[in-house]
């Protein structure tokens, strides 16, 4: 779809509870659905995508599995979201596994790896998308243990399972992390949420450093504001009513306008492109 034809704000008034569900949405988000066309750039590949069910991670699914790749889901627990994603998978030929389960505890991203290359008998693409995030208006209002619970799901997991993934790792493989404008631009309403993204970029870029002689590389995608259903379960009705506003394109991206970046740093011809973040943020600069 051309991007002038996505709808812009104010959207309806919603909300759901977390962590939200694609068929709840108004407008519904594209996820290139209709409009992605692949090109072979992944034939043969394995991959691994976190919170792969709806959102950012489901226009991944998609757009991998239309450029040749296999590929496991690994979500918590929004099954409908992730049967859909299965199909779409499936209708492009392509294998496509799903795990649920909860990323914070360190043997469940183990076991993810593990399954993975048993059942699609390697791994070359990990894309650590899975996030959690709430607001708060105050510090005072932020619990222990959703301090804990942000950053166990947003950076702890992803060490977990790069970890797990590395030895089967051949070289030309690829980690790709999802990031945010956060990273840079610390909201802060979003304070843990946001912390951990400032940890993530400076993961990607340590890691990638320390993978280069093995052949892997690791980059980072920081997205801006995106239609997702994170937005509704997490966010003030007004502030999801204005959401993607401030941007100088006055509207959120959709999904699928952030599945070439993931393609883009997962593709073997990328092979120089390691340790850096691509922002997809509406026209509004990433320093």
């Amino acid at each position: 779809m051309e991007h002038s034809m996505y709808p812009k704000p104010p959207y309806p008034a919603q909300s759901q509870p977390m962590p939200g569900s694609t068929s709840q949405m108004n407008p519904p988000p594209d996820h290139g659905e209709t409009t992605y066309k692949g090109s072979g750039r992944l034939v043969g590949k394995k991959a691994v995508i976190t919170g792969g069910d709806s959102g950012i991670g489901r226009a991944v699914a998609i757009a991998f599995a239309r450029e040749g790749a296999d590929i496991l889901i690994a979500y918590l627990n929004e099954h409908d979201d992730a049967r859909e994603v299965k199909t779409l998978i499936e209708e492009e030929g392509r294998k496509a596994i799903l795990l649920a389960g909860d990323l914070k505890r360190p043997e469940h991203c183990r076991y993810v790896i593990q399954h993975a290359v048993e059942v699609l008998g390697g791994i070359d693409i990990l894309v650590n998308n899975a996030a959690h995030q709430a607001t708060f208006k105050d510090i005072g209002e932020i619990s222990d243990e959703e301090w804990n619970v942000t950053f166990e799901t947003n950076i702890h997991a992803m060490f977990y399972l790069a970890k797990a993934a590395v030895p089967h790792m051949k070289p030309g493989s690829a980690i790709v992390n999802t990031a945010s404008v956060n990273s840079d631009m610390p909201n802060p309403i979003l304070l843990a949420y946001a912390t951990t993204k400032g940890a993530i970029q400076n993961f990607t870029g340590g890691l990638a450093q320390l993978l280069a002689e093995k052949g892997i590389r690791v980059n980072a995608v920081a997205p801006g504001p995106i239609w997702t259903p994170l937005i509704p379960s997490t966010m003030p009705e007004e502030a999801v009513k204005n959401f993607g506003k401030q941007v100088p394109m006055k509207r959120a991206g959709q999904p699928a306008e952030l599945a070439t970046a993931y393609v883009m740093l997962a593709d073997p011809l990328s092979s120089y492109t390691s340790g850096t973040t691509v922002a997809v943020t509406g026209g509004k600069p990433f320093i």
